[in-house]
């Protein structure tokens, strides 16, 4: 991840200016992209991604354990990195502005922190609905976010969501037990479709009212990102569905 000065960014905060790296709300993620994908984790160069937290072997130090899947300008990541300092996350996002526009967004924090932050957080385009055992192993991560995805309205449309019963599969495979997964959005029938989901999951509980209110993380899914803000202001309500990965019972 490099950058230098550009027009694009502003001379006041040494951030990128968003109007320049606008996209589509949201993209197909069925079709076919064009960018690189690694075989397999261990064929993913994290080192690029991280260099503060290098080893003598050119290796990180640490793996991933938080990934905001759509992460779209990042506003997660930005809250989430002083919030768990010592914590390696990534977002992966499918449009290529919108991912130029974080990665950019991240150096220009990483340059103006005279605390030294932002070295935790990175941004990868992919398509995480294809690849994202290709990027973790089995039982990584901690905390994964689904935040705001597009609902695909039409009914023919919803093999496209991003929550559904067979990706599940897939995010309880990279998920380790007591791994939770945070879903919200503003639709009230993708809500209830998404904690739909979870529910009949057999590798997903629901966490307790006890432990939503005691988890710091639960505030920031209305308010960390653009699309929550915009909500916000709207007056609009909110439908969430917190789960928990659970241990497998041979």
């Amino acid at each position: 991840m490099e950058s230098e000065t550009k027009p694009t960014f502003s001379k006041s905060t040494g951030l990128p200016r968003k109007r320049f790296y606008r996209a589509r709300a949201h993209s197909n993620p069925l079709s076919d992209s064009h960018f690189p994908i690694p075989i397999s984790p261990a064929h993913v160069d994290f080192a690029l991604h991280f260099p503060k937290f290098i080893e003598a072997n050119n290796k990180i130090s640490k793996k991933i354990e938080f990934a905001d899947i759509g992460c779209g300008f990042g506003g997660l990541l930005i809250s989430l990195a002083t919030l768990f300092p010592e914590t390696l996350m990534i977002g992966m996002e499918l449009r290529d502005k919108v991912t130029e526009y974080v990665k950019e967004r991240i150096l220009a924090l990483r340059r103006t922190s005279l605390e030294g932050h932002y070295e935790n957080i990175s941004v990868v385009r992919t398509n995480s609905m294809k690849y994202i055992p290709n990027y973790f192993e089995k039982g990584q991560l901690s905390k994964m976010f689904f935040l705001f995805p597009d609902p695909h309205f039409k009914e023919k449309n919803h093999r496209r969501r991003v929550i559904s019963n067979h990706l599940l599969d897939e995010y309880a495979y990279v998920l380790r037990a007591g791994g939770i997964i945070y879903t919200i959005t503003d639709v009230e029938e993708l809500g209830e479709w998404m904690k739909s989901c979870l529910e009949k999951h057999p590798m997903f509980e629901s966490l307790t009212q006890e432990e939503l209110d005691s988890d710091s993380v639960v505030g920031l899914l209305c308010n960390a990102t653009e699309e929550g803000q915009k909500v916000a202001r709207n007056g609009g309500q909110t439908y969430r569905a917190i789960f928990r990965r659970i241990a497998y019972a041979s």
